[in-house]
Formats: C-alpha cells, structure tokens, sequence
C-alpha cells in the first residue's frame, strides 16, 4: 500500500527537490507575472459585467446612462493609484509580507493582524470567485455542462492545487502560456471592436434588442447615488490581486525589488487597458445582463434553466460575428483558462503569508514548512479545502460569491498606505539631505492619495455590499484575528515556559523504572533487558490483575526473573487507571524523583493488523504523559509483516548523483530496533 501511495504522490507532486535547489525555484519577470498577476488580469472578465448587473436593476433607463462609464473611470484611476502605491511597498519591504508587514512595522501587531485576517478572507474567495468565473465561460461556451457547475468548479481546484504542489516555478510554466494567451486575444478583441466602430460597423450584442425588467424603479436622491455607489464598488473587484507582487517579493530573482515593481507597473497597465477596452465595447455593443435570466424580457430560452452568457462572451460573440467563429471560441477558451489559472495568485500570496504569520507565531509553524517540492504545502492544501467548501455552499454562483469579495482587500489597502505614511514620515525626520527629503515627501504624498482614495472605497464597499453577503465577512474577520490572537498567546507562554532557570539542569535523585507487563514473552523480555540495560536507581515489572496473572507469577518465578513483579489490584478489570493512580502515588511519595515507563508494543505491517491487537498500550501512553515528572519509553516488537514493510524515500533528481549531491549506493537501513 505505501509504494502505491508513494508512487501516486510523485505522480502528481513530482519528484522531491532538494533544500538547496530552493534558488532554482526563484522567478524571472516573464514567469513572475502569469504566477502572480493573473488574477488582476483576469477580473477585466468579469469586473465589467458585475458594473452592469448591479445598473440593470433599474432597467435600461439607467443601464446605459453615464454612472456606469463613471464608475469604469474611477476604477481605472484607483487602479492606478494602487499600483503606484504598492510599487512603493516593494522597495521599502522586500522581505515579503505585503500589506501585512507595513502594517504590522508601521502601524503595530493589531493593525497588522487585521490586514492579515481581510487578505486570508480575500485570497480564499479569489480561488472560489475565480475558479466559478472560469466555470461560467465554460458554460457560455458549452450551455450543456450548466447541470455540473459545481463538480467543474471543485475539479479545477484539485487541479490548481496539484499543481501548485508541485512548486511554484512549474506552475509558473504552467500557467505561462494561457495568461500570454489570454492578454493578446482581448487585446485584439479591443482592437479589433474598436476599428469596427471606426468604419462605422459597430458590433451589436446577441442581447441589444432585449429589455429589462427593472427590480427597483423610481428611486432618486440620495437612494440614486446609493445605487450608483453599489455599481461602483461591484466594478472594484477589477482591483483584487494587485498586492500579490508585494507578498511575493521573495519568490524574484535577484535584483528582488528592481523585478518585482516591473512586474507590478507591466501588471497594472494592462490590467488598466483591458478593463477600459472591454467596457467601452460592452457600452458600443449595448451588452444587457441581469442577475436573474427571467428579468431580461425577449431571451428565447428557457429562463429558468438556460444560462445567460457572460458579457466578455457576448462582446466577443458581436466582433468576431457570431458563437461559430473561432475567435469567439479562442477568447472563451483563454478567458476559462486565465481565470481558473488567476486562483494561482492566491496559491502563491496565501502560503507566502501564512508561513510569515506562523514565522510571527500567529499561526500554527507547521505553515511555516516546506513540502517534497519546496512549497509551502499546508497552506495550499488549508486554501484549497476552504474554497472548495464556498464553492459547495454557495452552490458556484458568481453572483452570490462575489458579495463576499474585496472587502478584505481593500481593509488591506487602507491599513497598508496608512502604514506606508508612517513609514516615510519616520524617513523625513532623520533624513538630511535636502533632496532626498523631496523624494521621501513625493512618495508620502502618492501613498496618502492612496489611503485616502482606498479608505473612502472601503466605507462605500461596506455600505453597499454589507447587506448582499459581506457582513459574512465582517464577521469572519474578527474570528480570524482572535484565534491568531490566541495561537499567539500560546506560544508565548509555551516559550516562557520552556526558558531556562538555575533548576533546568539539576539532576534527579534517582531513576525509577517500571517495565508493564501482560504476559512473559519476547516482547516483554526485550523490555526487561532494554531497562536493565540502562541501569536504573530501582527497576521493577508492574502488571494489572487478571484471569491470568497466577500463570504470570508461575511463569515468572520459573524463569527465575531478577526482577520483581508487582501485581496491582483491578476489581473493576480496568488497565489504565490503576496503573496510573500507582505512578501518580510514586511520584507524590518522591518528587525528586524521575519515572520512567518501558512500554512493549507490537508493530504491525499492515493496516487491519490493528484491529487484531489490544490498543491499551496508546491509551495509557496518553494518559501517563499528562503525569509530571514521568518519561515513556515504547521498546517496539515487529511482528514477521512488519519486517518486511519499506517506506519509500526521495529518490534524487537526474544529475544529482552526477554533480556529487548525493552518494551513488547507500548502504540499507536495519529495520530492527
């Protein structure tokens, strides 16, 4: 069974690198941005159309007026504006860490566990609303897999996560080639739309002539710039990612920072032409959408199963002419793949920073590990299981997931650019040089723009978004900074605890052994002899009363054992407890003394062999270990299946043995204790 999980395992991981290959694994500029720029790319998919699904609740009268080329420009300007700001980021912190290290340096821990607690929300539901989008142009594409959504989405997941487990420069390969893909076929999409219109044939949606039932009607005043404020921060989601480089810093080659705001400028100005590009053609082509099919009056399907294609689809489907041409099948087939592929923003951002939360002690260290393929493998798996949980939940629907989206990331915004503030005002007062001075005051001034700017965002996004699903969020984020709160609080007091003092080295008056036994045989005997062999102060056998202890004792004294036996009274046949109220008893007469347990034990080989054994032995290891002052030692017995039982170790990777990494023979290990 081990060789067949083992063999699956490198199947689908590859085979485990080294530690000191982790320099093979950094990115180049051409890798670094499908890996951790997908996701901002990828929203120009959707970001458009959740503008125009919030405008078409109010009907055409409003679905084409001027908020929502409004709202399109402001999101472009923030865009900008973020980018700017975290290319500021990624020279000040090149350690990693993003938004949560500014904070947490500039602003202090509570500040930086809230950033912590909004991006591990965010990086969660970017896997889960990116995975479902994808699935959404699938079905666009192929209206008769509508009936799996949510098996397709939870499979793409698996999928990303294999990958991902791989190592990040695979999927960097991996992922390389639909990100190219999918930039140069909306470029030329925009392009191409754009010239139509310049020749005067502009391309007209298969849902223009459609009319919408409006959910809301006769509403001005202030409920009129609610409304459009709503439209606004739906558009935002065009934002989401931007902070990945800043997190990922770490992953670049050499010169780190110089590699990462490249990247991050190349990021954010295609990001902002795709975005602009595509809305202006949704409002040539005079897209409609709305969040329930039936409201769209004049759709000849059915309403109530048949799915609405998506606006990308729509808009590619008019310049390219039709559903049967293959530009239309190429932009949905590079708009699925990126946006499946844009999770793997989350794969790489949310593993860097758990492993620095676990580095902080704010979550379990475990994150903080390294996998066969030098991946933080836990927080994969850990992001991987959540999404695919509000995927299930939330049955994969765009529209309900994409409630509970950029609230975080814009928490991580603000506190970050306030943190940044911070950062440079405490440059200004020690910094001399008059022109340096300048340069410090030019980029306070862009990241103050910017916290003002995401701030004001932020209030907008929970306003408007908190009834519609975000308060889940606003709830979930508290949860999150109290448990780190108290991971941390534990190993803190785990480390006071384990501090040394003048009584750390003192030595025990004496060593007590007890061997426990059931029954005279070899396992027993080993025990005996393993614990003579360490020459204990006193060493004694203790067994628990049963139908066969006369034969024990008999036994015993035949064997001429010279040790003595010591047989503990169970009128209520229990093991455990009378074994542990004698420790305790010992300890309590002598507290100077050490306990030491010899414990034998079976090993088996196989995994039903358990069923067929007694398990006392680990249920009165639990108990003694909670028992000061009391060491247990299991003396293992393998049974004829156990000695034949191979775990499989790394086998090194071709050249290894070539370039001297590792012996060519290693002599086999003796799997005798």
């Amino acid at each position: 069974m081990s060789e067949a999980v083992h063999a699956a395992r490198r199947l689908i991981l590859g085979r485990a690198l080294r530690s000191e290959h982790l320099g093979d694994q950094l990115l180049s500029q051409r890798l670094a941005l499908p890996i951790f720029a997908s996701d901002p790319l990828s929203s120009v998919a959707y970001a458009t159309q959740e503008i125009l699904l919030v405008l078409s609740l109010r009907g055409l009268a409003y679905l084409y007026l001027t908020p929502d080329l409004g709202a399109a420009v402001v999101v472009v300007v923030l865009l900008a504006v973020v980018v700017l700001s975290y290319r500021q980021v990624v020279f000040a912190y090149p350690s990693g860490g993003g938004s949560y290290e500014v904070a947490n340096r500039n602003l202090g821990p509570s500040a930086g566990l809230t950033v912590a607690a909004a991006l591990l929300v965010d990086y969660v539901m970017t896997v889960a609303v990116s995975v479902v989008a994808g699935v959404d142009n699938l079905i666009s594409a192929f209206p008769s897999v509508n009936a799996y959504r949510v098996a397709l989405a939870v499979g793409f997941v698996f999928l990303l996560t294999a990958m991902n487990l791989r190592g990040v420069r695979e999927s960097g390969k991996t992922f390389a080639v639909p990100t190219y893909g999918f930039i140069a076929g909306v470029l030329v999409l925009i392009v191409t739309g754009l010239i139509r219109v310049a020749f005067g044939d502009a391309p007209v949606a298969e849902s223009a002539g459609y009319s919408i039932t409006p959910e809301h009607s006769g509403i001005t005043g202030l409920a009129l710039v609610f409304f459009a404020l709503r439209a606004f921060s739906s558009g935002c989601t065009a934002l989401t990612g931007v902070e990945a480089i800043s997190n990922g810093v770490p992953a670049f080659r050499r010169p780190k920072s110089v590699n990462a705001a490249k990247t991050l400028v190349a990021m954010g100005s295609t990001a902002i032409v795709m975005f602009a590009g595509i809305t202006a053609l949704a409002i040539i082509s005079k897209v409609r959408i709305a969040e329930h099919t039936c409201d769209l009056v004049g759709f000849t399907g059915n309403c109530q199963t048949d799915p609405q294609r998506t606006v990308i689809a729509q808009i590619a489907a008019a310049v390219f002419g039709g559903t049967t041409n293959v530009g239309f099948f190429y932009i949905q087939a590079a708009t699925v793949l990126i946006l499946i592929l844009a999770a793997n923003t989350a794969y790489n951002g949310i593993p860097l920073l758990a492993s620095i939360l676990a580095r902080d002690r704010y979550l379990p260290r475990q994150l903080n590990t390294r996998g066969d393929r030098l991946a933080f493998s836990n927080g994969i798996v850990l992001l991987a299981l959540a999404a695919g949980l509000l995927i299930v939940i939330f049955d994969a629907s765009v529209t309900h997931l994409i409630q509970l989206y950029i609230l975080g990331v814009f928490t991580s915004f603000t506190l970050s650019q306030a943190g940044m503030v911070r950062h440079w005002n405490r440059l200004l007062r020690a910094e001399p040089d008059r022109t340096e001075r300048h340069r410090i005051r030019l980029r306070r001034t862009v990241n103050g723009i910017g916290c003002a700017l995401t701030g004001l965002v932020l209030i907008i996004v929970t306003a408007t978004k908190f009834t519609q699903g975000a308060y889940l969020v606003v709830i979930a984020m508290p949860i999150l900074f109290v448990m780190m709160k108290a991971i941390r609080r534990h190993y803190d007091r785990v480390a006071a605890a384990l501090v040394l003092d003048e009584d750390s080295f003192d030595l025990p008056s004496r060593v007590h052994a007890i061997v426990l036994i059931s029954q005279l045989h070899k396992p027993a005997a080993r025990a005996l002899a393993y614990a003579r062999a360490t020459r204990p102060s006193l060493l004694k056998a203790v067994t628990v009363q049963s139908d066969d202890t006369a034969r024990l004792q008999k036994e015993w004294g035949k064997q001429s054992m010279p040790v003595p036996l010591k047989v503990l009274a169970s009128p209520y046949r229990e093991v455990t407890r009378p074994i542990v109220n004698y420790v305790k008893n010992i300890r309590r007469d002598n507290p100077r003394e050490v306990i030491t347990i010899y414990i034998p034990e079976y090993v088996v080989g196989h995994w039903w062999e358990h069923l067929l054994h007694n398990q006392s032995a680990l249920r009165l290891k639990g108990r003694l270990l909670y028992t000061p002052g009391v060491m247990v030692t299991s003396v293992p017995w393998l049974l004829d299946s156990a000695e034949h039982v191979t775990y499989p170790t790394a086998r090194p990777a071709p050249g290894d043995i070539r370039r001297g990494a590792l012996p060519a023979k290693t002599p086999a290990a003796n799997n005798r204790p």
